[in-house]
């Protein structure tokens, strides 16, 4: 390598190093005064906004149709229903025993399974 190719390349190298902790001290700068401006806002507004900005700016992923055989929904749903049965059992006792007097919700008998599924 030729000794003037090699002095320009160390001249580089060196203007290299002493910019990048220029660089990394400028950025470091702009981090925290982003941070700094993004706790203002924070501060700014209340947490009804920003829970209904949570809200509004959420994206819905489409629902995935599962592809289940008539035997496999028709047993899902029949756990989904003794599930709800004894949740709403378990409200009824609560209200009971807290002793209110209060129409209580009737729990409907449910209907067996059909053979066929559906």
């Amino acid at each position: 390598m030729k000794l003037k190719n090699l002095r320009k390349k160390i001249l580089r190298l060196e203007k290299r190093l002493k910019e990048g902790p220029k660089k990394l001290a400028k950025l470091k700068q702009k981090l925290e005064a982003a941070e700094a401006g993004r706790a203002m806002k924070g501060k700014r507004k209340s947490p009804a906004q920003t829970a209904g900005a949570k809200k509004l700016g959420a994206v819905k992923k489409a629902k995935r149709k599962l592809n289940l055989s008539p035997e496999r929904r028709a047993q899902l749903a029949a756990a989904m229903k003794a599930r709800w049965a004894a949740k709403r059992a378990a409200e009824a006792s609560t209200t009971t025993s807290t002793g209110q007097d209060s129409a209580q919700q009737p729990t409907a008998q449910l209907p067996e399974n059909k053979p066929d599924g559906a």
